[in-house]
């Protein structure tokens, strides 16, 4: 559904940006970063650079991840604005119900300000606890976790408390973060057809979850740059723009990057060059830049989250240097709506046949028990095109595969949950075809390599990330003649 009052679109020229530096910037990522979904790129409140990389879209929602969590501390801001509570409540005051039978010093101190600054005291994350615990009540799992250093004093990245921060908001206002959102902050945002994940009890997750498009996270970094205020109403308090985005504890000893230790606030992180942003795992960023007036967002499936902020710091951040206007370059910007235009990743690169097709097509092989579930694969080779069949614990899954195109179409292989999937398949030789999926309203990618050899056939599945590990799995299995797997 196209927007109501859509984001005003701007050349970069005319916002005091070279469009060289822009197209530097996509030919950069492009090298570097294999998997690059969107970007959308604002100054002086215009979006002067979009682009998705087929097939993913500008209607498309995408996996948050952790930037969920800037979402729940600006509902935590609008509650305190509302009177509802205070980040000096403390925790057990809050969630009476679920603190543990014990309470320590610590945790009886803890407060809602601990919670938003990932300084709640915990030496682990809380999230393992509750992956290993039965008890549906995430909230009761989390607050029994020892609180091993004083509140405040000690930083821990800490999805269990950005939870909390949701279980709060639900018991003092009686609704879902989710649902409390769409009238504050969603409708005046136009964010339209946003979804959370919930826990057991039906209590959105909070640190995760949240699923939109690229430019309702480009709408969310405008409020902020604007000082929480949007077509002159203010719906977050400047009051709480500036508490959120500012160093409440030092985070100095994480690895992930330099962009990693330049302090936390209140579910956002400091950057370089005074920048602040939410981000999600495997890349998903909205970075505010307030010294060029600026906001860039950007969402991935990448490993090395440091990578894309880098090529912004070396191609972009120099190019707004100025706030005047630059004279137009018709070339210059002609050449970058034209790059923008072309985007898409890689499909597989090789032949639509080989003599090796008739031979399998339609075959089933079958495979010894093994960690990916996958019972058996086929493929089948007709006139309208290439069709990947996978057996696992769910059932069967028959994935359309297009020679240099993205097909679409959904499926549950893997976990068991629809979703949407895109694919693309070649030879790569006359005997090894290589499938490639996308699943488009996320990070993850597979990429699958079926070797067939006589009446044996080795599939190799890689995924391009994962909260595991990443490593090829290789299986080798063998004709199961005509018959399909049951």
């Amino acid at each position: 559904m196209s927007r109501k009052h859509p984001l005003p679109r701007s050349t970069p020229e005319a916002q005091g940006v070279s469009s060289s530096a822009i197209t530097n910037f996509v030919d950069a990522v492009e090298v570097d970063i294999r998997d690059l979904h969107s970007f959308m790129l604002m100054r002086h409140g215009h979006v002067i650079a979009e682009g998705w990389w087929e097939p993913y879209g500008p209607t498309i929602p995408h996996m948050l991840f952790s930037l969920s969590k800037s979402f729940t501390s600006t509902a935590v801001g609008m509650a305190v604005a509302e009177g509802r509570l205070s980040v000096d409540d403390t925790v057990i005051s809050l969630l009476p119900d679920d603190v543990p039978g014990t309470i320590s010093v610590s945790l009886a101190s803890m407060r809602v300000r601990h919670l938003l600054s990932m300084s709640t005291g915990n030496d682990q994350d809380t999230m393992p606890a509750i992956h290993a615990s039965s008890d549906t009540n995430w909230a009761r799992t989390i607050l029994a976790q020892p609180v091993e250093h004083e509140p405040g004093t000690h930083f821990v990245y800490n999805s269990g408390a950005t939870y909390l921060l949701s279980a709060i908001i639900q018991k003092l206002i009686g609704q879902r973060l989710l649902h409390y959102l769409t009238p504050r902050l969603f409708e005046p945002l136009e964010i339209e057809g946003a979804t959370w994940q919930t826990c057991p009890r039906g209590i959105d997750t909070g640190g995760w979850g949240l699923k939109i498009k690229a430019e309702d996270i480009a709408n969310f970094g405008q409020l902020y740059l604007q000082k929480g205020k949007w077509n002159g109403r203010q719906l977050v308090p400047a009051s709480w723009v500036d508490e959120a985005s500012s160093i409440h504890i030092s985070n100095a000893g994480q690895t992930n990057g330099k962009d990693w230790t330049q302090g936390y606030g209140y579910q956002f992180w400091r950057c370089q060059h005074n920048a602040y942003r939410g981000d999600g795992a495997f890349g998903q960023y909205c970075v505010v830049m307030p010294d060029q007036d600026a906001v860039l967002t950007i969402t991935s499936g990448v490993a090395n989250m440091q990578i894309p902020l880098d090529k912004v710091w070396e191609h972009l951040l120099p190019a707004m240097t100025s706030n005047r206007a630059l004279p137009e370059n018709a070339q210059a910007s002609s050449a970058l709506l034209a790059r923008l235009k072309q985007l898409g990743l890689r499909h597989s690169a090789g032949q639509a046949t080989s003599p090796t097709a008739a031979r399998v097509s339609g075959k089933p092989f079958s495979f010894p028990k093994n960690d990916l579930h996958i019972e058996a694969a086929s493929l089948s080779f007709e006139p309208t095109g290439t069709t990947l069949t996978l057996w696992d614990k769910f059932g069967q899954h028959d994935i359309a595969c297009g020679s240099e195109t993205w097909l679409k179409g959904s499926t549950k292989f893997g976990d068991g949950e629809e979703g949407v999937v895109a694919a693309s398949g070649a030879w790569v030789d006359e005997n090894t075809y290589v499938a490639k999926l996308y699943y488009y309203e996320t990070p993850f990618a597979s990429t699958l390599t079926l070797h067939f050899t006589g009446d044996g056939l080795e599939l190799t599945l890689a995924k391009n990330v994962s909260f595991g590990p990443v490593q090829p799995t290789k299986l080798v299995g063998q004709s199961a003649g005509e018959a399909t797997p049951q």
